[in-house]
């Protein structure tokens, strides 16, 4: 089979089925047992088959493509570049190339997304179906985006006052913060702090509502700094500085933005404050404590330069892995989330899935260092 084309028919034979059931079980779709459709693929990797996509584009009078929409702020972050390489990945696999919408592209102008009624408009005539990750109310191509006339998949919900998407894939991002200040605290942390995003995204806005309302519930006053969405680490030290120095009890800080949390780390160590702790730190602590009659880490012109402040981060990736110490973040699965909401697209487009389907994606708290004990 190496010295020509594989055609679907030799598939069809090999796997001893019927071309249009081998058709039906490679583009998931008819109505086809999964083990056939287990044994077709396999075949089909086995013989090298690649199917003709121009040919399947004529039968399906479809363009071959989906769009994929990000925040603009997203080529600077390791997240959304490995969201989208998920996406690919499982588009591909249903015989989709993604098309990534620009800034320009997804907005009105020459080439760009339309606003109501944008079924004719040019994004429509390219794509099947779209993907838009993260939209934020402020984005003034996303209204356009999901009024475009053919299948829409957010990640996360869009919480603005237009049309809904065609489906979602979602994080419980309260549960994840929530996980990460009941972490400090079990750790030792009296006064925890989060470095939350601004903006109208679910995700930013889940943060800010969830470090006020876990404060209320425990009874502890969370200090809350707004950063920007996409936080630089000067920006996130910046911050740190000016919250350590008022408000010199705090004793964790959480940093909401991609690949901030190193400025934490360095506005720690530029105010003398120990990352967490090791077994001879808290030995000092509890000498000092003896000597004194009074906890190291109490309030007051500020906390003895031993006590160890707590870094953790909400989202988990090569900053965070690779900082001195490692810290403690959440791991969004960013490559499986942009799997997840591609695979939803294809389904709804493969009719495997009804339309309003919203589907969950599952994140995991990886602790390190940063947060290894809290102030004795």
């Amino acid at each position: 089979m190496t010295s020509r084309t594989v055609t679907l028919l030799d598939v069809a034979r090999t796997a001893g089925v019927s071309k249009s059931t081998a058709s039906d079980a490679l583009q998931g779709s008819g109505r086809v047992a999964e083990a056939t459709r287990d044994r077709v693929r396999a075949v089909a990797e086995e013989l090298g088959y690649r199917p003709n996509s121009a040919a399947r584009r004529l039968r399906r009078s479809s363009t071959g493509a989906i769009g994929l929409h990000l925040p603009q702020t997203a080529t600077r972050l390791d997240y959304y570049m490995n969201l989208a390489f998920g996406a690919v990945a499982r588009a591909q696999e249903d015989g989709f190339d993604v098309v990534l919408l620009a800034p320009a592209s997804s907005m009105g102008g020459a080439g760009g997304a339309t606003g109501p009624g944008g079924a004719s408009g040019p994004v429509a005539s390219r794509v099947d179906g779209l993907l838009v990750i993260d939209p934020e109310v402020g984005d003034s191509a996303v209204p356009g985006l999901l009024d475009a006339g053919v299948p829409v998949v957010t990640g996360e919900r869009y919480l603005g006052p237009t049309a809904a998407p065609t489906g979602a894939v979602i994080c419980d991002n309260a549960a994840s913060l929530t996980a990460l200040l009941d972490h400090v605290t079990d750790r030792g942390a009296r006064r925890p702090a989060v470095l939350a995003p601004a903006g109208t995204s679910a995700w930013a806005t889940a943060l800010r509502a969830t470090a006020a309302s876990w404060g209320q519930e425990h009874g502890v006053e969370v200090a809350l700094r707004t950063v920007p969405f996409a936080a630089t680490p000067g920006e996130a030290e910046e911050t740190t500085l000016a919250l350590l120095r008022a408000d010199p009890a705090v004793d964790a800080v959480i940093c909401a933005p991609d690949g901030a949390a190193p400025g934490v780390l360095r506005a720690a160590a530029t105010l003398g404050r120990t990352v967490g702790t090791t077994a001879s730190d808290r030995t000092d602590s509890a000498a000092l404590s003896d000597r004194t009659g009074e906890e190291p880490s109490t309030p007051g012109p500020g906390p003895h330069p031993r006590t160890p402040l707590l870094v953790a981060s909400c989202v988990d990736g090569t900053a965070t892995r690779s900082a001195e110490p490692p810290v403690t973040a959440v791991d969004l699965r960013p490559a499986a989330y942009g799997r997840a909401c591609a695979e939803l697209l294809c389904d709804i487009l493969a009719g495997r899935t009804p339309p309003d389907t919203v589907r969950r994606h599952a994140w995991a708290l990886e602790t390190r260092a940063s947060t290894t004990a809290g102030p004795a």
